[in-house]
């Protein structure tokens, strides 16, 4: 199986912790050039020198914070000057838990702009050099609310649910280039974010953290939270060439907690 990456650029978005880090880890591990991004120039340092470069890669970093449009499409547009991309990982930060009914418009607006918009502007730059090169792999780190609302998380929900479909309606129209395009729905991984959300379901509940750890825990058939390199493997996978037939899908790596197919 083909799982190589040697040569090939890839550019990570949230990549200074979690599952953007992890994911940068993988990559480089099959042979990739790994650009950064974050908002951490500082985490960055450290991770670049972390990543494996082996096969001779050549490892660098991007600042940007995704509320800042003009400036991440400045420099992702000087980044796709100097070299092709042809892996995209789109993966930032999640809109902030809460009900639907108590969220205001500038949260929606600010989350589609975080997730879909950027999206859309990284695929619009970078897209032109995977044509060219004749090898693309646009993958975005969304969640299993695609396929089953989670409560708490209205933003979130909705937000998500657009990118997928973003994504299959991309999928469609890159087909003929080789390109492919694919979602990975993470469950419960044991992140900052899922520690957020722990502590709003325990208070919601009042029950102690402990304990609402465990309950969650319960609710997943392999009994245990997912690891950020679990996702990051199943992200390297769709990136390399051994995924070149697969497109449009929605990867769910929940450990089996989701009940739909």
């Amino acid at each position: 199986m083909d799982i190589n990456l040697k040569g090939k650029n890839a550019f990570v978005g949230g990549s200074s912790r979690g599952i953007g880090k992890a994911t940068a880890i993988e990559l480089a591990k099959l042979g990739a050039n790994i650009t950064l991004v974050s908002r951490s120039a500082d985490k960055m340092i450290d991770i670049v020198h972390e990543l494996d470069n082996s096969q001779g890669q050549h490892h660098d970093f991007l600042v940007a914070d995704f509320k800042d449009i003009e400036n991440l499409k400045k420099r992702a547009h000087a980044l796709a000057l100097k070299k092709d991309i042809h892996i995209l990982v789109n993966n930032t930060g999640g809109p902030a838990p809460g009900a639907m009914l108590e969220t205001g418009m500038d949260e929606f607006l600010e989350a589609f702009r975080n997730h879909l918009i950027c999206n859309h502007l990284l695929v619009k730059l970078f897209v032109n050099g995977m044509k060219k090169s004749g090898y693309g792999r646009i993958i975005n780190i969304i969640s299993t609310s695609v396929k089953e609302p989670l409560d708490g998380l209205g933003v979130s929900n909705t937000t998500r649910a657009a990118v997928a479909n973003w994504a299959k309606t991309l999928a469609n129209e890159l087909g003929e280039f080789g390109i492919t395009i694919n979602n990975v729905l993470p469950g419960f991984t044991d992140t900052e974010r899922l520690s957020e959300i722990l502590k709003i379901r325990a208070k919601k509940y009042n029950i102690s953290e402990e304990e609402m750890y465990e309950k969650m825990k319960k609710t997943v058939p392999l009994q245990r939270f997912a690891e950020p390199k679990e996702l990051g493997m199943a992200v390297a996978f769709l990136a390399s060439p051994a995924a070149a037939y697969i497109t449009g899908t929605n990867l769910v790596v929940d450990g089996g907690r989701t009940k739909s197919h």
